[in-house]
């Protein structure tokens, strides 16, 4: 009997709780404001302290997977994240409501760490670039998919459909943990002390590497929340075009993705690929400026050329953040160091709306304008600090994890 791949396993296991994501994310602020009751306020506070906590857990957990074993770890870590999803539906206050939502985020967090330690130990080098596109496109086509179940619950508008969403993401999660525990094991790596128990965070050249690439994440927030006020607060834009911009951007990234990583092959051209996607990005902010008192149908077709320009820079910058995240890290530390890499992601979804919306829409072209200097900046950036970090690693002498049956 053929065994399936390991990289079609991680896809289908992508696939599975992404599904499940999507919907979450489209009906989580009312479930949580209409019918646990919380003050919209109260939920943005107990998600920034979640995702807060989160952040701090991906190293430690990232860790726990290099020397207890990827997969066994990324199992527990997704049926950890089912039981929050599933514990969300009988919280009915304020404390548990945080308490919940840290666990959340930790679990999620350390997940991602120990998905990419997994996929390193499972993957030759050459290759983790592009199955981490194949992954990604995985991940909107789901997306998509959660967000279409998301509305019908939305539709509903009942305790009963939004309890059902959250019961469909626990559900996927599952599904998750069942996929990754059928890859093979990869096994556990010794870590030898290195004077501190501050871990990654001793190796400051890889730590600027991935501070530069949270300033860089922080367009993430722009389709999600920056871009729905500009255009209802700045542009003559119909609203409807949140939505259609939104689909625009899932639909790029499953279709182009795969395409925009096959040039990325190693240092070089992964930082090469990060300079281009910050004047892309730069390009994206001065277009988004444009379309400020424009009349409708104006502003309309220029914020599509900027979202076009936008996902362009995404694709871009994830690629080549791919292959440094990789490439710059110890063999046998490859979840410690993807849980600080991974931390970019959770502090741009905590800090970037707040700074953001004030850069943009309150500031205007001016704020874009700043916003695209600075991407240009960091990615620029990028390419010293990467080469320094490669330069300044010393040999491991340490095995490469080995797959094991």
């Amino acid at each position: 009997m053929t065994k399936t791949p390991p990289g079609r396993l991680l896809a289908l296991a992508q696939l599975s709780n992404s599904v499940g994501d999507g919907a979450y994310y489209t009906t989580s602020a009312l479930y949580f404001t209409q019918v646990v009751g919380l003050a919209p306020a109260r939920v943005g506070l107990g998600l920034t302290v979640g995702w807060a906590v989160g952040s701090l857990a991906g190293v430690p957990l990232g860790r726990l997977a290099d020397r207890r074993g990827a997969r066994g770890t990324a199992v527990l870590l997704a049926l950890a994240t089912g039981l929050a999803v599933a514990a969300f539906t009988v919280v009915r206050g304020f404390v548990p409501f945080v308490l919940v939502a840290c666990g959340y985020a930790a679990a999620q967090s350390g997940l991602a760490a120990a998905r990419q330690a997994l996929l390193a130990g499972l993957v030759p080098a050459g290759e983790r670039t592009g199955l981490l596109a194949r992954l990604q496109s995985t991940l909107n086509a789901g997306l998509a998919v959660g967000a279409g179940l998301g509305g019908l619950a939305l539709h509903a508008g009942t305790r009963e459909a939004y309890a059902a969403v959250f019961v469909v993401d626990a559900v996927s999660f599952l599904v998750c943990a069942l996929l990754l525990a059928g890859l093979p094991r990869v096994a556990p790596v010794v870590v030898r002390p290195r004077g501190s128990g501050l871990g990654v965070l001793r190796d400051r050249p890889y730590a600027v590497v991935a501070l530069l690439n949270t300033v860089l994440l922080l367009r993430m927030p722009l389709l999600s929340l920056v871009l729905p006020l500009w255009i209802t607060e700045r542009t003559g834009a119909p609203a409807w075009l949140v939505s259609a911009l939104f689909v625009l951007n899932t639909a790029v990234v499953t279709v182009f993705q795969v395409r925009a990583a096959r040039g990325v092959t190693g240092l070089d051209s992964a930082t090469r690929a990060v300079r281009r996607a910050g004047w892309v990005m730069c390009a994206a902010c001065a277009v988004f400026a444009l379309s400020a008192g424009a009349s409708a149908w104006v502003a309309a077709g220029v914020l599509v050329v900027g979202a076009v320009l936008q996902v362009i820079a995404e694709m871009g910058q994830s690629a080549g953040s791919w292959q440094l995240s990789f490439d710059l890290a110890p063999a046998d530390r490859v979840g410690e160091y993807q849980g600080l890499f991974g931390t970019g992601v959770t502090v741009a979804r905590t800090l970037g709306p707040l700074v953001l919306t004030w850069l943009l829409v309150e500031w205007g072209t001016p704020g874009w304008l700043l916003l695209g200097a600075v991407m240009v900046a960091a990615s620029y950036a990028m390419g010293p600090a990467a080469r320094g970090a490669a330069a300044g690693r010393a040999p491991e002498g340490v095995r490469r994890p080995v797959p094991v049956n």
